[in-house]
Protein backbone atom coordinates (compact mmCIF):
# COMPACT_ATOMS: atom_id res chain seq x y z
CA UNK A 1 0.00 0.00 0.00
CA UNK A 2 1.23 3.51 -0.56
CA UNK A 3 1.69 6.09 1.94
CA UNK A 4 -1.73 8.47 3.04
CA UNK A 5 -2.72 11.38 0.28
CA UNK A 6 -4.14 13.24 2.62
CA UNK A 7 -1.70 13.59 5.53
CA UNK A 8 1.60 12.70 2.83
CA UNK A 9 0.81 15.05 0.18
CA UNK A 10 4.43 16.42 -0.50
CA UNK A 11 3.54 17.91 -3.66
CA UNK A 12 0.76 20.67 -2.56
CA UNK A 13 2.21 24.03 -3.58
CA UNK A 14 0.05 26.07 -0.99
CA UNK A 15 1.74 24.42 1.95
CA UNK A 16 5.04 24.81 0.82
CA UNK A 17 4.56 28.39 0.98
CA UNK A 18 2.90 29.23 4.11
CA UNK A 19 5.93 27.16 6.04
CA UNK A 20 8.36 29.43 3.12
CA UNK A 21 5.75 32.73 5.00
CA UNK A 22 6.41 31.46 8.08
CA UNK A 23 10.29 30.80 7.94
CA UNK A 24 10.30 33.97 6.37
CA UNK A 25 8.18 36.03 9.06
CA UNK A 26 10.64 34.23 11.68
CA UNK A 27 13.62 35.26 10.55
CA UNK A 28 12.29 38.74 10.22
CA UNK A 29 11.48 39.22 14.53
CA UNK A 30 14.48 37.05 15.57
CA UNK A 31 17.07 37.32 13.24
CA UNK A 32 19.53 40.79 12.65
CA UNK A 33 19.78 43.16 9.69
CA UNK A 34 23.59 42.32 7.49
CA UNK A 35 25.66 43.49 5.06
CA UNK A 36 26.24 40.84 2.57
CA UNK A 37 28.74 41.41 0.20
CA UNK A 38 29.30 39.20 -2.88
CA UNK A 39 32.83 38.51 -3.98
CA UNK A 40 34.12 39.38 -7.84
CA UNK A 41 37.06 36.63 -9.15
CA UNK A 42 39.73 38.89 -10.77
CA UNK A 43 42.16 36.46 -11.62
CA UNK A 44 41.01 32.71 -10.46
CA UNK A 45 43.37 30.34 -10.21
CA UNK A 46 41.98 27.11 -12.07
CA UNK A 47 44.21 24.53 -10.14
CA UNK A 48 44.13 25.62 -6.71
CA UNK A 49 40.53 27.17 -7.14
CA UNK A 50 41.06 30.59 -5.32
CA UNK A 51 41.77 34.17 -6.14
CA UNK A 52 44.33 36.10 -4.73
CA UNK A 53 43.16 39.96 -5.82
CA UNK A 54 39.37 39.17 -5.32
CA UNK A 55 37.36 41.88 -5.60
CA UNK A 56 34.02 43.18 -2.96
CA UNK A 57 32.20 45.50 -4.90
CA UNK A 58 28.94 46.00 -3.26
CA UNK A 59 27.08 45.40 -0.06
CA UNK A 60 23.32 44.29 -0.04
CA UNK A 61 21.42 44.66 3.38
CA UNK A 62 19.62 41.66 4.47
CA UNK A 63 18.11 40.01 7.48
CA UNK A 64 19.78 36.71 9.08
CA UNK A 65 18.72 34.36 11.45
CA UNK A 66 21.82 32.83 13.93
CA UNK A 67 21.51 29.84 14.91
CA UNK A 68 24.67 29.57 17.47
CA UNK A 69 22.97 30.26 20.76
CA UNK A 70 25.96 30.20 23.62
CA UNK A 71 28.53 31.70 21.66
CA UNK A 72 30.54 31.22 18.54
CA UNK A 73 31.91 27.72 17.35
CA UNK A 74 34.60 26.45 15.32
CA UNK A 75 38.71 26.27 16.88
CA UNK A 76 37.87 29.41 18.63
CA UNK A 77 41.25 31.39 19.70
CA UNK A 78 44.17 28.96 19.72
CA UNK A 79 48.38 29.42 19.51
CA UNK A 80 49.32 27.55 16.22
CA UNK A 81 52.61 27.07 14.58
CA UNK A 82 51.69 30.55 12.47
CA UNK A 83 51.16 32.43 15.97
CA UNK A 84 47.81 33.55 17.66
CA UNK A 85 44.72 32.70 15.05
CA UNK A 86 41.50 33.24 15.71
CA UNK A 87 38.83 30.52 14.06
CA UNK A 88 35.49 32.06 15.18
CA UNK A 89 32.93 30.40 13.44
CA UNK A 90 28.96 30.79 13.46
CA UNK A 91 26.03 29.78 11.42
CA UNK A 92 23.74 32.04 9.97
CA UNK A 93 20.10 31.35 8.47
CA UNK A 94 18.69 33.15 5.30
CA UNK A 95 15.04 32.40 3.64
CA UNK A 96 15.46 31.14 -0.31
CA UNK A 97 12.63 33.71 -1.23
CA UNK A 98 14.38 36.92 0.53
CA UNK A 99 17.75 35.81 -0.42
CA UNK A 100 17.32 36.00 -4.27
CA UNK A 101 14.50 39.15 -3.90
CA UNK A 102 17.12 41.17 -2.05
CA UNK A 103 20.06 40.15 -3.29
CA UNK A 104 19.78 37.23 -6.10
CA UNK A 105 18.36 39.20 -8.52
CA UNK A 106 20.79 42.33 -8.79
CA UNK A 107 23.64 40.64 -8.21
CA UNK A 108 22.59 37.95 -10.76
CA UNK A 109 23.47 34.75 -8.23
CA UNK A 110 21.10 32.02 -7.50
CA UNK A 111 22.78 31.31 -3.91
CA UNK A 112 25.25 32.67 -1.56
CA UNK A 113 28.07 31.81 -2.37
CA UNK A 114 31.52 30.49 -0.56
CA UNK A 115 33.89 33.05 -0.69
CA UNK A 116 31.18 35.91 -0.22
CA UNK A 117 31.26 38.10 3.04
CA UNK A 118 28.97 38.94 5.84
CA UNK A 119 29.79 42.06 8.09
CA UNK A 120 27.61 42.14 11.22
CA UNK A 121 26.76 45.68 12.58
CA UNK A 122 26.10 44.53 15.95
CA UNK A 123 29.58 42.67 16.22
CA UNK A 124 31.29 45.25 14.19
CA UNK A 125 32.89 41.96 12.54
CA UNK A 126 33.14 40.51 9.01
CA UNK A 127 33.01 36.69 8.81
CA UNK A 128 33.40 35.11 4.56
CA UNK A 129 31.31 32.01 3.92
CA UNK A 130 32.78 28.57 4.23
CA UNK A 131 30.22 26.32 3.18
CA UNK A 132 26.88 26.74 2.57
CA UNK A 133 24.19 23.88 3.21
CA UNK A 134 21.15 23.68 0.76
CA UNK A 135 19.42 20.98 3.35
CA UNK A 136 19.13 23.20 6.40
CA UNK A 137 15.96 21.73 7.22
CA UNK A 138 14.94 18.72 5.27
CA UNK A 139 12.40 19.06 2.89
CA UNK A 140 9.59 20.34 5.57
CA UNK A 141 6.19 19.50 2.86
CA UNK A 142 8.32 18.61 -0.06
CA UNK A 143 10.33 21.51 -0.57
CA UNK A 144 13.69 23.25 1.48
CA UNK A 145 12.52 26.82 2.56
CA UNK A 146 16.32 28.10 3.46
CA UNK A 147 20.26 28.10 3.40
CA UNK A 148 22.54 27.35 6.21
CA UNK A 149 25.60 29.79 5.58
CA UNK A 150 28.38 28.60 7.45
CA UNK A 151 30.51 31.32 8.46
CA UNK A 152 34.17 31.86 9.69
CA UNK A 153 35.94 35.19 10.61
CA UNK A 154 37.58 36.83 7.64
CA UNK A 155 41.30 36.93 7.70
CA UNK A 156 42.31 39.91 5.28
CA UNK A 157 45.14 39.70 2.81
CA UNK A 158 45.07 42.88 0.32
CA UNK A 159 41.68 42.08 -1.22
CA UNK A 160 39.84 45.22 -3.01
CA UNK A 161 37.10 46.40 -1.06
CA UNK A 162 34.45 48.96 -2.39
CA UNK A 163 31.00 48.09 -0.90
CA UNK A 164 30.36 51.96 0.07
CA UNK A 165 30.03 50.81 3.75
CA UNK A 166 32.90 52.40 5.52
CA UNK A 167 32.83 49.92 8.36
CA UNK A 168 34.22 47.24 5.92
CA UNK A 169 36.37 49.63 3.34
CA UNK A 170 38.44 51.18 5.93
CA UNK A 171 39.74 48.16 6.32
CA UNK A 172 41.99 48.34 3.06
CA UNK A 173 42.58 51.58 3.82
CA UNK A 174 44.58 50.46 7.10
CA UNK A 175 45.72 46.64 6.03
CA UNK A 176 46.10 46.74 2.27
CA UNK A 177 49.92 46.06 1.16
CA UNK A 178 48.63 46.46 -3.11
CA UNK A 179 50.61 49.49 -4.05
CA UNK A 180 47.94 49.92 -6.96
CA UNK A 181 46.45 51.75 -3.75
CA UNK A 182 48.89 54.57 -3.62
CA UNK A 183 49.43 53.95 -7.81
CA UNK A 184 49.37 57.68 -10.15
CA UNK A 185 46.18 57.32 -11.62
CA UNK A 186 44.98 59.51 -15.18
CA UNK A 187 41.87 61.61 -15.17
CA UNK A 188 40.01 58.17 -16.11
CA UNK A 189 41.40 56.25 -13.09
CA UNK A 190 44.09 54.15 -14.71
CA UNK A 191 47.06 53.09 -13.61
CA UNK A 192 49.94 54.87 -14.68
CA UNK A 193 53.14 52.50 -15.59
CA UNK A 194 56.82 53.23 -16.70
CA UNK A 195 58.65 51.60 -19.76
CA UNK A 196 58.96 48.15 -18.27
CA UNK A 197 55.43 47.97 -17.16
CA UNK A 198 55.75 49.00 -13.47
CA UNK A 199 53.42 51.09 -11.80
CA UNK A 200 54.43 54.67 -10.58
CA UNK A 201 53.38 54.34 -7.01
CA UNK A 202 53.44 57.65 -4.44
CA UNK A 203 56.37 58.26 -2.05
CA UNK A 204 53.94 57.48 0.40
CA UNK A 205 53.55 53.87 0.21
CA UNK A 206 56.49 52.55 1.98
CA UNK A 207 56.08 47.92 2.22
CA UNK A 208 58.04 48.10 5.43
CA UNK A 209 55.52 50.49 7.23
CA UNK A 210 52.13 49.10 5.29
CA UNK A 211 53.70 45.26 5.66
CA UNK A 212 54.64 45.69 9.68
CA UNK A 213 52.15 44.61 12.35
CA UNK A 214 52.52 46.15 15.35
CA UNK A 215 51.75 42.80 17.37
CA UNK A 216 54.76 40.63 15.14
CA UNK A 217 57.63 40.04 17.07
CA UNK A 218 59.56 39.16 13.87
CA UNK A 219 62.73 41.57 15.37
CA UNK A 220 62.95 40.71 17.99
CA UNK A 221 63.69 36.81 16.77
CA UNK A 222 65.90 38.35 14.36
CA UNK A 223 68.25 39.60 17.20
CA UNK A 224 67.80 36.35 19.52
CA UNK A 225 68.46 34.43 16.53
CA UNK A 226 71.95 35.86 15.41
CA UNK A 227 72.48 35.50 19.26
CA UNK A 228 71.88 31.84 18.72
CA UNK A 229 72.41 30.83 15.39
CA UNK A 230 76.46 31.31 13.96
CA UNK A 231 75.95 30.74 9.95
CA UNK A 232 79.81 31.72 9.99
CA UNK A 233 81.56 29.53 7.55
CA UNK A 234 84.02 26.63 8.69
CA UNK A 235 86.56 24.83 7.43
CA UNK A 236 84.94 21.19 7.36
CA UNK A 237 88.88 19.44 7.17
CA UNK A 238 89.90 21.28 10.15
CA UNK A 239 89.40 20.16 13.62
CA UNK A 240 86.83 22.94 14.46
CA UNK A 241 89.07 26.14 13.91
CA UNK A 242 88.23 28.98 11.24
Amino acid sequence: MTTNFYFNNFSNSQEQLLIEDLVLESIRIYGHDMYYCPRTLVAKDDIYGEDTISEYNAAYLIDLYVKNVDSYEGDGTFLSKFNLEIRDQMTLTVSFRNFMNEIGNIAMIDRPQEGDLIYIPMLDRLFIIKYVSKNAVFYQMGAVQMYDLVCEMFEYSSERLNTGIDAIDSIETELSLDSSEYALLTQDKFIITDQDGYQIVQGGYNFETQARDPYEDNTEFEIEGDNILDWTQIDPFSEGNA
